[in-house]
């Protein structure tokens, strides 16, 4: 996912993100500097649906504007037999077997 809240709030104007705090604010949502500076410098860790619905009604976007897919940078899953190379098996025929290793007496219980 790309985070596109700079691109968003410059096409509507806004230039600093204390302005846009101070829009939030306006709409009834207090965001602190710390997390406002991380929405605008990088994609948030978290984020609400509330504070989506304020963030769009501010900006008058649509969440498409502000969040958007990046469906190409998903890797691909891994075949299974690809995995077992990757791992280090020895191949198809090389059957790893666990076999417990046998106790040579008891300890014996606390005095």
């Amino acid at each position: 996912m790309k985070w596109n809240l700079r691109l968003v709030a410059a096409n509507r104007g806004i230039w600093k993100s204390s302005e846009l705090r101070r829009l939030l604010a306006a709409r009834g949502l207090e965001i602190s500097t710390g997390k406002m500076s991380g929405m605008w410098s990088s994609t948030p860790a978290v984020l609400r649906p509330d504070e989506l619905d304020v963030l769009c009604a501010v900006l008058d976007c649509g969440i498409a504007e502000l969040i958007i897919a990046e469906p190409n940078t998903v890797a691909q899953p891994v075949a299974a037999q690809e995995h077992v190379r990757a791992v280090g098996d020895q191949g198809a025929d090389a059957v790893r077997r666990i076999v417990p290793k046998p106790r040579t007496g008891r300890s014996l219980p606390p005095r």
